[in-house]
């Protein structure tokens, strides 16, 4: 009997010529988002390169600690981690730092038996979040941190400001903002403990916003990340004079969302990898 056109029409697509084309798009793609990130005015951000982060920001973090001389093996915590394998501190800990995620989801791996590593699961709220954070640096035998990173999409900036009121101010401070919204926009939702991210534009805060609250707690913003336009790096003014190449204008540090950007692609992420890395 003769196939169906549908199913004969599945056939062609599932066959090998169909993989250059996937090819040719990687291709594009990179080559777009080098000239994108080779045009930007802020050098930091021209340092983009993907190791777990979902897209550029692990170059951007590793150039932002080897310019305040975090070479030695340092203290993070990530906040909104999903199950573990695309985050902004499995790089670090690659490295040798001790840290400790907090989320609500199941990691993609067991968490390992470490004295360098922990996992709290837990959904994050006003009332919890400075606690975990204690609860963390106590894992840690640490009065405090080198890095945060806070992806939660939602609250963020609810609970950036929790912490920085009560004191827990790291030398590099990483958040997600809405780039739908421009400088010298201010823009936040309100505060909902219930909050889960529809897909939609109503999330997090403009990097205005941002830049206001991190300013009160004596913070230089310093980067957005060019591949996404979803990131910003707030590093304490005691580091500022290590920045003195990064514009002043924050409409020069700003990146406008290039969310239909973000593919992925190389090799699948391996749970083997992390418990690898986060064991001792």
């Amino acid at each position: 009997m003769f196939k169906s056109f549908a199913k004969r029409v599945r056939e062609f697509i599932s066959e090998p010529v169909s993989r250059p084309l996937n090819q040719i798009y990687d291709l594009i793609l990179r080559e777009q988002m080098l000239s994108i990130t080779q045009r930007q005015p802020n050098p930091l951000s021209r340092c983009g390169r993907k190791i777990f982060s979902q897209t550029d920001e692990d170059g951007i973090t590793f150039e932002i600690i080897r310019r305040i001389g975090l070479d030695r093996a340092g203290t993070y915590a990530e906040f909104g981690v999903g199950n573990g394998l695309e985050n902004n501190t499995l790089a670090l800990a690659a490295l040798g730092w001790r840290g400790f995620w907090v989320g609500g989801q199941n990691l993609a791996f067991n968490v390992p038996q470490s004295r360098k590593f922990t996992y709290f699961k837990v959904w994050i709220t006003l009332d919890n979040i400075v606690q975990m954070a204690q609860q963390g640096l106590s894992f840690l035998n640490s009065n405090d941190l080198d890095i945060i990173s806070l992806d939660l999409d939602g609250n963020d900036i609810y609970f950036v400001d929790k912490l920085l009121t009560n004191n827990i101010k790291p030398k590099l401070f990483i958040v997600e903002y809405n780039a739908k919204f421009p400088p010298p926009i201010r823009f936040q939702i309100d505060y909902d403990p219930q909050h889960r991210w529809q897909r939609s534009d109503y999330f997090g805060a403009s990097l205005s916003s941002f830049d206001e609250l991190f300013r009160k707690f004596g913070y230089k913003l310093v980067c957005c990340n060019a591949h996404t336009g979803s990131n910003a790096f707030f590093v304490r003014i005691e580091f500022v004079d290590r920045f003195a190449d990064v514009p002043a204008d924050i409409n020069q540090i700003y990146v406008e969302p290039r969310y239909h950007l973000h593919k992925s692609y190389g090799h699948r992420a391996s749970p083997k990898v992390a418990e690898v890395i986060l064991r001792d």
